[in-house]
């Protein structure tokens, strides 16, 4: 025990040294190790993170309510549970919730934003540590841009310029700091312009898409990101509807919903993607295809037991599936 709190201290003191907010090692921080030359079979590879949790549905108590406890956004939690009433679920039932995520493959660096999960990932990598944030993003006629950007600035409390073409809508040009604010207490803007990273005053819009481009933050996850924002740090927006992962020698896959309908068929998709991956041996393949159908969001282990036939149980059957946008 006392060896545990010495190197807890130790990488407490590493992490003030670097400048980084002490808020790093308080909550939500998870390690991950990538092998040099991105080597998938050695055993230490770790790009799962995080772990599930149990919740029992207290009264009163909305799936939004359930989610913006865990850390996640409506759908993440939605997306396991569809056939809930998301206002009125049943009082007493016991849920998983889904607290894992598989991280994406980019150069893991600064911040980055996979628009299918809908979730924000702040890498630290000279201590090989990763921060992860639920967010609400564009809708269909206003979509979140994809590409490499950078933090161009920060402004806390700020005024919300409204866009020409938004003025007539809300029946004014600005609106100040203040909990009408949609912008929040808190604005990280992009280097693409009029693009940023913010707060919300309707929370529970996270998770879902919401926003006319910009990416939204629940209020308290906002605060946690802000010092780490520095002017310059890289901010990459990617769609990746398909992520594999390791941890501990397995192989796990995660899937979403290809909400901007980017992908004329997401199974072929990802059979690609694994082929790419150099994977298709190390796999089990009617897994793998049973977690493209399905589409939980979850990291969905597919590592494959060798000697074993694994279509030799059960036709696989695929179904027409329906992204469900709003609560």
């Amino acid at each position: 025990m006392k060896a545990r709190k010495s190197l807890f201290a130790i990488i407490l003191f590493f992490v003030s040294s670097l400048g980084f907010p002490s808020s790093l090692s308080a909550s939500g921080a998870f390690s991950y190790f990538i092998p040099e030359g991105k080597d998938d079979t050695d055993s230490r590879a770790l790009t799962v993170v995080g772990s599930e949790r149990n919740h029992t549905i207290q009264p009163k108590e909305t799936l939004l309510d359930i989610a913006r406890k865990f850390g996640l956004g409506f759908w993440e939690l939605k997306s396991l549970y569809r056939e809930l009433d998301s206002w009125i679920p049943p009082e007493g039932l016991k849920l998983k919730i889904p607290a894992m995520w598989v991280l994406p493959q980019t150069r893991h660096e600064g911040i980055v934003i996979n628009v299918p999960e809908m979730r924000l990932y702040l890498f630290i990598k000279s201590i090989q540590m990763v921060k992860t944030y639920p967010v609400g993003i564009g809708v269909l006629n206003g979509r979140t841009p994809f590409g490499i950007f950078h933090v161009s600035g920060k402004l806390e409390n700020p005024t919300w310029h409204i866009p020409p073409s938004l003025r007539r809508k809300h029946g004014r040009v600005s609106i100040p700091p203040g909990p009408e604010n949609p912008l929040g207490t808190h604005w990280i803007s992009l280097s693409l312009n009029g693009y940023g990273i913010h707060g919300t005053d309707f929370p529970w819009g996270v998770g879902r898409l919401v926003s006319h481009g910009c990416i939204r933050l629940y209020p308290e996850d906002i605060e946690n990101l802000y010092p780490f924002a520095r002017i310059g740090m890289p901010v990459e927006i990617i769609y990746e509807p398909v992520k594999f992962g390791f941890r501990h020698n397995r192989i796990s896959v995660e899937v979403h919903e290809d909400i901007y309908h980017q992908i004329p068929n997401l199974i072929r998709y990802g059979f690609a993607q694994l082929k790419e991956e150099g994977l298709e041996q190390r796999v089990n393949l009617k897994k793998f295809t049973i977690a493209l159908v399905e589409r939980t969001g979850i990291p969905v282990d597919i590592t494959k037991v060798r000697g074993k036939n694994e279509f030799a149980d059960k036709p696989i059957l695929l179904v027409g599936r329906e992204f469900i946008g709003k609560p």
